[in-house]
């Protein structure tokens, strides 16, 4: 693990017909004082997402001609990110940027090479019962099969090192790449620490993306990725 003071991170966001919070979470993210460059990935948006991305400055933009899922979002925001550092962060509202603050700290620090925020390390909202017991089964299901404590493998909030990636090798699309990511690093030989975040879940109606199926299909995939891939 490096030992380095100062990092920039890479915050790399992305976006589909997210026409009402994509402004919103830019100007958080713009927000937070640390070094950073923020590129968000417009993934094929049909509902005036690009507009609102157009008219603000100082950030990178990518544009996939059609909607590819957020793991190829993600990819193509890997594959220009210049930080030392780099986090996944999703356009809506649901996680409060500013935690970033508590996240680089163990990285600088030489500690790891990599941190998960958890929502599941404080109390958090969500009105979704079903929901929230997908992930936390989940999370468990994580830790039995990579032998390595994991209490929110689902978390937006995934930070790590840049030079983690090259060490694994992403393909998901989908939000497949959650499970993807969690797996790789643990076969590569990181170490994963936690730290607690906030978190308020939005409702299906207010535009929550991830299904019942997005769950069935990470079960699936934690079982391909730690046996298969």
């Amino acid at each position: 693990m490096l030992e380095c003071n100062h990092m920039k991170l890479s915050v790399i966001i992305p976006v589909y017909n997210e026409i009402y919070t994509i402004a919103e979470i830019i100007r958080r993210v713009k927000e937070v004082p640390i070094d950073k460059e923020i590129i968000v990935v417009d993934d094929g948006s049909t509902d005036g997402t690009s507009n609102k991305i157009d008219a603000t400055p100082g950030i990178k933009i990518i544009r996939l001609k059609e909607n590819s899922g957020k793991g190829a979002a993600v990819r193509a925001g890997l594959a220009i990110a210049q930080g030392d550092l780099i986090i996944i962060q999703d356009a809506d509202l649901e996680y409060d940027p500013h935690d970033y603050l508590k996240m680089t700290p163990p990285i600088e620090r030489g500690e790891t090479s990599v941190v998960y925020g958890s929502r599941f390390l404080r109390k958090i909202s969500t009105g979704y019962l079903l929901y929230y017991q997908g992930n936390k089964f989940l999370s468990f299901l994580s830790s039995l099969l990579f032998a390595q404590k994991i209490t929110d493998m689902e978390t937006c909030y995934k930070m790590f090192h840049r030079d983690v990636l090259k060490k694994i090798k992403l393909k998901a699309n989908n939000f497949d790449i959650e499970p993807e990511i969690t797996a790789k690093i643990i076969k590569a030989g990181y170490k994963i620490k936690e730290v607690p975040v906030s978190y308020i879940g939005r409702t299906f109606s207010e535009g929550k993306k991830t299904r019942l199926t997005d769950g069935i299909s990470a079960f699936f995939h934690l079982i391909k990725f730690r046996y298969f891939d």
